[in-house]
């Protein structure tokens, strides 16, 4: 047993606080599997426990970071074995179970996948729980019959995480793809990966009317509140719109027009809890279909020192893409 490198937030008279500090292993919680952790991300999930913004975590000290990609240490677990890659999304770390900001974490090893074939696990930490989220997004709609012949899909919040993800993997698979951002400097970072139209998040994000003009077969959101009552306003018979997604709010201002008068969709999208035969298929798919070259563009990377401050960043729109974390 030793000490290691770890960003841990801890409860204040004010609020929290988050610093780098060492912490010991014997402090880990329970789990059959112990990682030395190698590449984290950083997500709006982890923007919030990072900075206290919302009541995100749910134990002191914890160490946040819901992603990790990293390589078995010690395993009691039957599917995996010391040297095993792997890669873990969600299941409650970084909130109630200490988390992937870490050289070492101990989890259950139902929660781990394989590092998929064809992926680093830098590139797995590129996607992460926000790309992941994007394939189930991508994967709902397309159980739900919504092809690219159907007409075009709109994006909102192009320009984050998700965002990204889904428009690159949306215009690999011939999907006329409609971004929507509140950021007009990355029109030309959209259209890199594949967009076809980028339209201002204003068109979206105010009140609108119960039903707008038909404008597209479906899309994929994770602003939530006006903005997704308007796409769903706006998206054509028979449609459908996976959410994933508050930014915005976590309110819903809409009617049942959409839904009754046209026959549209509203498709949920977990990512923290969903099964892991559905975890895999993304993975899988995520590793088949998603170009390495629009996944560079979309990806930058900070050293562990850097993340508390992109926490407060990811908060304030200023991040862009993907962010991997190099811990070890």
């Amino acid at each position: 047993m030793g000490t290691f490198r770890a960003v841990v937030v801890t409860k204040t008279e004010t609020g929290t606080q988050a610093e780098l500090t060492r912490f010991d292993e014997a402090d880990l919680m329970e789990g059959d599997v112990t990682v030395r952790v190698s590449h984290s991300t950083l997500n709006y999930k982890d923007g919030l426990a990072l900075t206290g913004k919302a009541p995100v975590v749910r134990r002191f000290p914890m160490i946040p970071g819901i992603d990790f990609a990293g390589i078995v240490e010690s395993s009691s677990h039957a599917d995996f074995k010391p040297g095993d890659a792997v890669i873990l999304n969600g299941w409650g770390t970084g909130e109630t179970h200490l988390g992937a900001y870490a050289e070492k974490t101990r989890v259950k090893g139902d929660w781990l996948v394989p590092l998929p074939a064809g992926l680093t696990a830098a590139e797995a930490m590129a996607v992460g729980t926000a790309g992941y989220t994007a394939m189930l997004c991508v994967m709902a709609l397309e159980r739900h019959g919504i092809t690219p012949e159907r007409g075009p899909l709109v994006v909102t919040g192009a320009a984050g995480g998700v965002g990204s993800v889904a428009t690159a993997l949306l215009a690999r698979r011939g999907y006329h793809v409609v971004a929507s951002t509140g950021r007009p400097q990355e029109a030309d970072y959209l259209k890199s990966l594949g967009a076809a139209e980028i339209i201002d998040r204003a068109e979206l994000s105010g009140p609108g009317r119960a039903l707008g003009k038909e404008r597209w077969a479906g899309g994929i959101d994770s602003v939530g509140s006006h903005t997704l009552a308007n796409v769903l306003s706006m998206t054509r018979y028979g449609g459908a719109v996976a959410a994933c997604g508050l930014a915005q709010g976590m309110d819903l201002p809409t009617t049942v027009a959409p839904f009754i008068l046209r026959g549209v969709s509203l498709l949920g999208v977990d990512s923290v809890m969903a099964p892991k035969a559905l975890r895999l298929e993304a993975w899988s798919r995520l590793a088949a279909e998603l170009d390495r070259e629009s996944l560079a563009r979309l990806t930058s990377t900070i050293p562990l020192e850097g993340v508390i401050e992109a926490g407060s960043a990811i908060l304030e729109g200023r991040i862009r893409g993907r962010v991997v974390v190099t811990i070890d």
